[in-house]
């Protein structure tokens, strides 16, 4: 059976995606000339700062263009439907941020992902511009805690990419960004559950087959399989056994404050996202874990994909300054207006 969707042609869909954005957002977002799927910040890059290159497949929205910005990332490489972006528009992001300080490059670890940003990395390279990486791993399901280097990334990556962005803006050394960068994502830690599939454009057609009654939980947001397939339980159920898995990779010290992020995979609406928050809240309180911020709503999404996932960042004077610190970008604001 096929969905049903607002497009118009599902080849199409990304790039006239990009041009909607583009039109919502003249104030923030601009795509360079002969590179439309490089997406960068009108107010971000300046002469001395280092340069946040961000990127991914498309259908993560507001992930990854929604982030670029003032105080956040500086561009961003967008790729077609769950796919990597290739060299190209990366190579293009990084030239239109390079201001003599380094570029850093985040996102989430895939292979594809790796293997394009890589290939621009060393390209870039030969025309003298110093990149990094790094990528993002807070998906607790995707492996073990002492192989956290093979872990995805999945929704940590907005509280990453806000640390990192903030450090960029308030002039780090690169160094020191790549050290927040580091710091921010080893601090991360996601759980997520799905309910059902989604379809991508080019073929409205379900991605994977789940029943009426089953969640997946560990699933990624592109549909990679979770840890369990198992019956669908009441929220708070559902909630706990995926803040046990956080907590148990994590353990975090009484006491701890943290960033918290309640995320929709699509569909999921926000009744059932604050009713998850509500529960998280309660739980965090009995463990002695203080809640410093909060995000509900969609911040890194599967298409259309029901489910939700948990973000834990655990602070330190450090890190709460650079998650406070003010953005302006086309999908995302904190902060006092800059």
């Amino acid at each position: 059976m096929k969905t049903k969707k607002l497009i118009n042609d599902g080849g199409a869909a990304v790039d006239e995606m990009l041009e909607g954005i583009l039109a919502a957002h003249p104030d923030h977002l601009y795509a360079i000339d002969g590179s439309p799927r490089s997406i960068v910040a009108k107010r971000g890059p300046r002469d001395g700062k280092v340069g946040l290159v961000i990127g991914g497949g498309s259908g993560h929205e507001p992930s990854f263009l929604g982030f670029v910005g003032k105080g956040l990332a500086d561009a961003a490489a967008v790729g077609n439907v769950f796919a990597s972006p290739p060299p190209d528009p990366i190579i293009e992001c990084a030239k239109a941020v390079d201001h003599g300080a380094g570029v850093l490059f985040m996102y989430g670890n895939y292979a594809g992902d790796v293997m394009n940003f890589d290939m621009a990395a060393e390209m870039l390279a030969m025309d003298d511009i110093d990149v990094r990486t790094v990528v993002t791993t807070d998906d607790v399901a995707s492996a073990p805690r002492d192989q956290r280097e093979k872990r995805r990334g999945v929704a940590g990556n907005v509280f990453v990419f806000k640390a990192a962005g903030a450090a960029c803006d308030l002039m780090y050394s690169f160094d020191e960004v790549e050290r927040v960068a580091r710091k921010a994502n080893d601090h991360t830690f996601t759980m997520g559950v799905a309910l059902s599939p989604c379809s991508l454009p080019q073929t409205l057609r379900p991605n994977f087959e789940i029943g009426g009654d089953e969640m997946e939980v560990g699933m990624g947001i592109h549909g990679e399989p979770g840890v369990s397939r198992e019956t669908l339980r009441p929220a708070d159920a559902v909630t706990d056994e995926l803040l046990d898995a956080i907590l148990k990779d994590a353990t975090i010290a009484p006491g701890t404050r943290l960033a918290v992020l309640i995320n929709s995979l699509g569909s999921t609406p926000l009744m059932e996202l604050y009713i998850i928050m509500r529960r998280v809240k309660a739980r965090l309180d009995e463990a002695g874990l203080v809640i410093h911020t909060s995000l509900v709503g969609n911040y890194c999404t599967s298409l259309e994909m029901a489910g939700a996932s948990i973000t834990l960042m655990a602070l330190d004077d450090e890190l709460q300054a650079l998650i406070d610190h003010p953005c302006d970008c086309a999908m995302f604001r904190s902060g006092k207006a800059i």
